[in-house]
């Protein structure tokens, strides 16, 4: 690939919104946090290089610099409109209560300077102390979520036009269930770990069957993360396969995910590397290389252990994924 030339990204539509969504997004979750301007020196590089979808959420503190770097974007004429890029942000447990979903979202659009988001996710399926925005949350913070009162305040944020689709992050099959009884305007995307150490089989066909997208994190095991690990990349079924493709093993992985039908993110602040994970498209996976992967040995690698708490809502990490682990 030319460097000066930028790649286009494969899209797919969001039934709840007729909205187009490329399928390989920068995710902006760094952890420990990297300084703001190294954060918006990435996405410059990343727009520069043909990324239009990009990741944030008022937990990561990275809507600020991505606010930044969408605005010098269009001073450098990187991107002609502010409506070629994809954004999405999330909604923190904090804020996850009927009446403050909408200032929440008001507060990220002031955060980001603008006028309206692409995609608006509840964060996690449980809410927390109003008023106390932090992480990890205190076990005694934890609040059963009002999934009814939550959605419809999401609802409106889609109908008054501040987020063009809404959706959920980290739902099981029978959240998500529980959501889709009382939506008038269904979740449009569920953001999970997929990768293929943890290929979620059975919440990918839950989401097909209605009409939701499963966007990927951790799709190559979120190492140098706090949670994350080397599992992913340190593979051996996965080493092989991309030694014989001579592709990285980030390539192997991110282009199972397509394959899959899932949108991926991806987070990589090193040029080279965001080059390479775009690098995914005029190439596939044979079908004895796909049936390698989907026998790899399945496990989970973000349990979710600080969403947990002895005074409920889930005291077990079974009770968060409802057994999907």
């Amino acid at each position: 690939m030319d460097t000066n030339s930028s790649i286009s990204i494969p899209e797919v539509v969001l039934s709840s919104s007729g909205r187009r969504m490329p399928l390989v997004g920068m995710g902006t979750a760094v952890s420990p946090p990297v300084p703001p301007e190294e954060t918006k020196t990435a996405i410059l590089q990343a727009i520069e290089l043909g990324y239009r979808h990009f990741d944030t959420a008022a937990l990561y503190l990275t809507e600020e610099p991505l606010g930044q770097a969408i605005a010098e974007a269009l001073s450098r004429g990187f991107i002609k409109s502010r409506e070629e890029l994809f954004i999405t942000s999330k909604l923190w447990c904090s804020d996850a209560h009927s009446d403050l979903v909408l200032p929440a979202l008001q507060k990220s659009l002031q955060t980001l300077q603008l006028e309206y988001i692409d995609l608006y996710l509840i964060h996690w399926p449980v809410s927390s102390r109003p008023g106390t925005f932090e992480f990890p949350i205190k076990q005694e913070d934890f609040l059963a979520m009002d999934f009814k009162g939550v959605w419809r305040a999401m609802e409106e944020c889609q109908t008054i036009g501040l987020t063009k689709s809404i959706g959920v992050s980290n739902f099981s099959c029978k959240k998500l269930s529980e959501i889709l009884s009382v939506a008038e305007i269904p979740p449009a995307v569920n953001q999970v770990e997929i990768n293929p150490l943890w290929q979620q089989k059975k919440l990918l066909e839950f989401c097909k069957d209605n009409g939701i997208v499963l966007t990927a994190y951790a799709s190559l095991g979120a190492s140098g993360t706090i949670w994350g690990s080397n599992r992913v990349m340190e593979n051996e079924t996965l080493i092989q396969i991309a030694n014989a493709k001579g592709k990285t093993l980030a390539q192997i992985c991110l282009r199972w995910a397509y394959e899959q039908g899932i949108s991926v993110l991806v987070k990589s602040f090193n040029k080279e590397r965001m080059k390479q994970n775009l690098d995914i498209f005029n190439w596939e996976l044979s079908e004895e290389e796909s049936k390698m992967i989907s026998e790899i040995p399945q496990s989970r690698g973000c349990r979710g252990e600080d969403y947990i708490s002895e005074k409920g809502p889930f005291k077990t990490v079974e009770e968060l994924w409802d057994g999907e682990i």
